[in-house]
């Protein structure tokens, strides 16, 4: 395998590092630079602990209010939007808001105008279940534009999106849970999320009922995007087994893994190669 050029970054209240393959590696840092760069950008844009980013400016819309979004904004809602109706509301960004609102808040993008309507409610959005992996995304588009296609993203200990694998190598080795997992595989262009209450306790909502899920510990779910692949392993913290199953008749390229103590079940049609544990993995 060839010198991966690995970078840190700190940013939506954990971590980001780009590791890029097969490139000079003083050419590797500016790419990773211009990747965190849009991060930075998009962090202004997304987190709803910022008092002038535009999730925060949507939590003031009053019933029959609109806001026009900064494109970036408006893709990560547009994503979220199809997420939540790809998992029959499992998945919501608007979740949280249940617990200061009897009814979940409703809303509706117009794309001519890259808009958002508050139908009613108060729009008290948490993009976190798919904000960092929308940002994932997006600096993997950054990379491309470097010419930089051997690399892997990691957001925090939960999201990683592959490119093209290193030279040499038959992909990124990437586990579910710790460096010392068991269960690895060979991943390239795809990602991999997880969710669970081992660290955060309780605090993921059924947006269908506005109470804690409790039902697992973890649920891991691979798809194209990292957007995707976050929104549903958040959504399978809250799907029973049978409409987990059900979701994936729809997308053949989604996986989803879910563990309760020692026992791992998976769901969906896709093999993966599995891997061992070599060093530049995660």
């Amino acid at each position: 395998m060839s010198d991966i050029g690995v970078f840190t970054h700190n940013a939506m209240a954990t971590f980001f590092q780009v590791r890029i393959a097969g490139e000079d590696r003083s050419y590797a840092a500016q790419a990773a630079r211009a990747a965190f760069d849009l991060l930075d950008r998009l962090e202004g844009l997304l987190s709803r602990f910022q008092e002038n980013s535009e999730v925060s400016q949507i939590a003031l819309l009053a019933p029959g209010e609109t806001l026009r979004l900064a494109e970036p904004t408006f893709a990560c809602l547009e994503i979220a939007k199809r997420m939540e109706a790809a998992t029959r509301g499992a998945f919501s960004v608007a979740a949280g808001a249940l617990r200061s609102q009897q009814a979940a808040p409703c809303w509706s993008l117009a794309r001519d105008g890259f808009a958002i309507r508050c139908e009613s409610g108060w729009l008290e959005f948490d993009l976190g279940a798919v904000g960092k992996g929308f940002a994932l995304d997006r600096m993997a588009e950054e990379l491309a534009e470097w010419s930089c296609p051997a690399f892997l993203l990691v957001a925090g200990g939960s999201s990683v999106l592959t490119g093209d694998a290193p030279p040499g190598a038959p992909g990124w080795s990437s586990g579910l849970g710790d460096d010392n997992s068991e269960h690895r595989f060979w991943l390239k262009n795809s990602s991999l999320s997880g969710s669970g209450v081992a660290v955060k306790g309780n605090h993921i909502i059924d947006p269908r009922t506005g109470q804690p899920v409790r039902q697992r510990s973890r649920a891991w779910a691979l798809a194209s995007t990292a957007a995707e692949s976050d929104a549903l392993s958040t959504a399978c913290m809250v799907l029973n087994e049978t409409e987990i199953a059900e979701c994936l008749k729809n997308c053949a390229e989604w996986l989803v893994f879910l563990q309760d103590g020692e026992n791992w079940r998976t769901y969906g049609n896709r093999a993966l190669p599995a891997a061992a544990n070599p060093a530049g993995s995660n």
